[in-house]
């Protein structure tokens, strides 16, 4: 997985730090901070799976969260 700006389908812009290893189960999480404000945590983890799985939004299937480089739109 690549680092930098994820933008999630709802709108909302993210920067995936990189991938972990959960030291009990080895599964892999994403790390990524929020880019925007607002109330609790900036920081996140969610399973590599979820994070890259698509979901259907409207009646279309799309990405979760899309990379889209190094810069916000």
């Amino acid at each position: 997985m690549q680092a930098g700006i994820y933008k999630h389908y709802k709108g909302k812009y993210y920067l995936v730090l990189g991938v972990a290893q959960h030291s009990e189960t080895q599964e892999e999480v994403v790390v990524y901070v929020s880019l925007y404000t607002g109330e609790g945590p900036r920081m996140f983890v969610r399973p590599r799976k979820m994070f890259e799985e698509n979901g259907e939004i409207n009646g279309k299937k799309q990405k979760r969260f899309e990379y889209i480089g190094t810069e916000i739109e």
